[in-house]
């Protein structure tokens, strides 16, 4: 059959049409997630091969489903524009000061005892303690395993999470907890240290002994388990976090950045003073200028200890908290 010139670009566009919806099509598929039940199945025997036992895997995931709200929380984390001193109304109140001060009053044997044990002074102990859980008040809802799944499952950020999932499993096939208490955040940060589970693995202690490391409700452990955190990441007790400061007019600005070690004398010599105005101390240690808002705002020297807590959270205006929240506890 001959076709009309005009029937023939119909049929050009027609196949074209089929092209392009083919391609998207492959595309589409080639994108969409693998059925959850293939994927759960595939990281089952992952996880045998890993050492997990499948009584611990089929119990771990014997009612676990995509939590949908999971998803939304990854994808619509909520940005706020706060400024330091906001936050620090927020994350550092006195109600929380006070509650810190009386934490570290009923647990002070305890965590001396770790203190000298881990050489991490306790009053930070106690301040990451706060500001992660408010003292192991507020620990998140969300199943980890679940969580973890979800997220693993996604694709967005899938080979992260599959491996913590691993290692929640394997937090499980040692006994530390069950399936139904291992709970944490959307995000799978669990227990009162909110550790996520490869933090557990490296990090978590059973300080009282009874072959558990119980960072949900055992306090020797979860105050050994931020403690030896801190310390196996440079923490040093013979030193504090740091101080805030105060800086002449025209300081150059550029010189506020962790890249920027010098020793306090040569900070005094270039008109860093103290928040008082006093001199800086006399001791020579090395030490950063932070600009938390940027030239103009608030300024603070931080020492080794405050890197070391940028290990744990890689956020300034926490890494500052803490140090705020420990000083106040102390009563520094």
């Amino acid at each position: 059959m001959t076709l009309t010139r005009s029937g023939e670009a119909i049929g050009r566009a027609a196949a074209l049409l089929f092209l392009l919806a083919a391609v998207g099509w492959t595309a589409s598929a080639a994108t969409a997630p693998e059925p959850f039940a293939d994927w759960r199945d595939e990281l089952r025997a992952e996880a045998i091969e890993r050492g997990i036992r499948p009584i611990t895997f089929d119990a771990a995931f014997a009612d676990v489903e995509l939590i949908p709200r999971v998803i939304e929380l990854d994808r619509d984390q909520p940005e706020f524009t706060l400024t330091f001193a906001q936050y620090l109304e927020r994350v550092v109140p006195q109600s929380r000061i006070d509650r810190g001060r009386r934490r570290l009053a009923e647990n002070r044997a305890l965590l001396e005892a770790i203190g000298r044990k881990y050489r991490v002074q306790p009053r930070f102990i106690v301040a990451l303690w706060g500001i992660e859980t408010d003292f192991g008040r507020i620990t998140g809802g969300f199943p980890v395993i679940a969580s973890l799944a979800t997220l693993a499952h996604d694709g967005r950020r899938s080979a992260f999470f599959r491996g913590e999932l691993l290692h929640a499993l394997t937090i499980l096939e040692e006994g530390h907890t069950t399936p139904g208490a291992m709970v944490g955040s959307w995000a799978g940060a669990m227990g009162q240290s909110q550790f996520m589970p490869s933090s557990f693995i490296n990090f978590a202690v059973d300080e009282d002994g009874d072959g558990r490391r119980d960072i949900w409700e055992t306090k020797a452990d979860v105050f050994a388990s931020a403690a030896n955190y801190l310390a196996r990441s440079g923490w040093r007790d013979d030193q504090t976090w740091g101080r805030e400061v105060s800086v002449p007019e025209g300081f150059d600005s550029d010189l506020a950045s962790l890249a920027v070690v010098q020793r306090l004398g040569a900070w005094q010599a270039l008109g860093v003073r103290r928040a008082s105005g006093a001199d800086l101390p006399a001791r020579q240690l090395p030490a950063s200028l932070v600009f938390p808002e940027g030239p103009g705002g608030p300024a603070f020297l931080v020492y080794d200890n405050y890197r070391t807590t940028l290990k744990w959270n890689r956020s300034t205006f926490f890494a500052l908290a803490v140090g705020h929240l420990a000083d106040a506890i102390g009563g520094r």
